[in-house]
């Protein structure tokens, strides 16, 4: 368990939270944020700077009379472990009080259709046992996975299943550290919302362009999740009779013709026919080498991108009638080539979306890339401050008396 006390996290969480997400603001900007009046925010940041959680960081530019003094979160008072999966690898890495990336990113393969807990358990481990930051100064970690993710209860329904207990149960267990789980579309969403191109907009759809098509929705400037939690499934919208089954059981879902997995396997039709492409120099194909020849203006990689996209443009079509959002973001492992996904994306939205709607949405294409997801699990923890992470330790504390 982390050897600095925590309390600080629980009874000023929203205080940390606005300083987390700003990086810098005066005690004004911090009662507006929180809702908190001056007199008692003052009061906080003087607590917490006592305690050596925030330090003033000079004076913030003034209109007339004095000038208002800036805060910020020391940023080695704690560290966050965030674990980025998808279907076939998981990066780790820590990041400290001020959203900053503070050891390498382990990165590990597996298919995760036949991964187990045990196993995923030893990435962490090893990562944990290897990392240079103290483990005793981790608040804890989050990871972020693809599937049905019960974020309350820390299950996952579709991957890591467990006989007798749940995977954050199993987790933190054998890890001795706080494990908070959530689904990496929704990760990627609020990294791309608090630190990203979209940080402006309260509405926004956030696109998760890998191995599937994930969704993660911000309403109102606050996570959407659904009634059960399940919101976002883009991926199997039914928008084809092609016959084609998905990874979902059914068929013609939008996955089977726009996601990087069918990308790759248009990719190796092609070249089996015949088509003339630098792909065709590769031994084994996959999304990452479509990508990187793409990049360098292979046309047939090109043209696979660009069809996957028009197909999106078409589900998005059907999401900005529904959703009405101010903003639309490309992001995820597909996002480092996002240009090549606009211009189809906007064709297919021109050609099914109401022009009244789509003049009042903004499309971004990532900055964050493929970092957005670590990012945005990180933010997740700082989510749970208060009391979900006060449960947490305390219900780990019972265990181990």
């Amino acid at each position: 368990m982390p050897s600095r006390k925590l309390s600080p996290l629980v009874r000023y969480c929203e205080t940390v939270k606005s300083l987390y997400y700003n990086k810098v603001l005066t005690s004004t900007e911090i009662s507006e944020q929180t809702g908190k009046s001056i007199p008692y925010t003052i009061k906080v940041l003087n607590e917490l700077i006592k305690e050596g959680y925030v330090v003033e960081k000079g004076y913030a530019d003034s209109r007339g009379g004095r000038k208002p003094i800036n805060y910020s979160l020391v940023a080695n008072t704690h560290y966050i472990l965030s674990v980025a999966m998808d279907q076939f690898s998981a990066q780790v890495v820590v990041v400290d009080m001020n959203n900053k990336f503070v050891t390498e990113i382990g990165e590990y393969e597996f298919d995760i259709y036949k991964l187990t807990a045990n196993t995923f358990l030893s990435y962490l481990k090893a990562y944990l046992e290897g990392m240079t930051i103290s483990r005793d100064d981790l608040i804890g970690i989050v990871v972020t996975m693809p599937g049905f993710v019960d974020t309350d209860n820390g299950i996952n329904h579709s991957f890591l299943a467990l006989p007798d207990q749940t995977l954050v149960d199993f987790l933190q267990e054998n890890l001795s550290l706080p494990v908070f789980l959530d689904n990496n579309s929704t990760a990627i969403a609020l990294g791309e919302q608090k630190f990203g191109v979209a940080s402006h907009e309260k509405n926004v759809m956030v696109l998760n362009l890998g191995w599937g098509i994930g969704l993660g929705m911000i309403v109102d400037d606050t996570i959407f999740r659904g009634n059960n939690g399940f919101a976002g499934e883009f991926s199997h919208i039914p928008l084809f009779q092609n016959g084609k089954l998905c990874t979902c059981g059914k068929r013609g879902c939008l996955e089977t013709e726009a996601s990087l997995i069918a990308i790759t396997a248009n990719a190796k039709k092609g070249i089996a026919e015949g088509q003339i492409t630098s792909l065709s120099r590769y031994k084994e194909i996959n999304a990452d080498d479509i990508i990187a020849e793409a990049v360098k203006g292979d046309l047939f990689s090109v043209k696979l991108i660009s069809e996957a996209a028009y197909h999106v443009g078409q589900g998005l079509a059907i999401l900005i009638h529904l959703m009405n959002p101010g903003a639309v973001v490309l992001s995820g492992k597909g996002s480092v080539v996002g240009n090549l996904w606009m211009a189809p994306i906007q064709q297919a939205i021109n050609e099914h979306c109401i022009p009244r709607l789509t003049k009042l949405t903004e499309f971004f294409v990532s900055d964050l890339n493929t970092k957005a997801q670590l990012i945005g699990g990180a933010a997740l923890m700082v989510e749970n401050f208060g009391k979900k992470l006060e449960k947490k330790m305390t219900t780990m504390k019972e265990l181990t008396v």
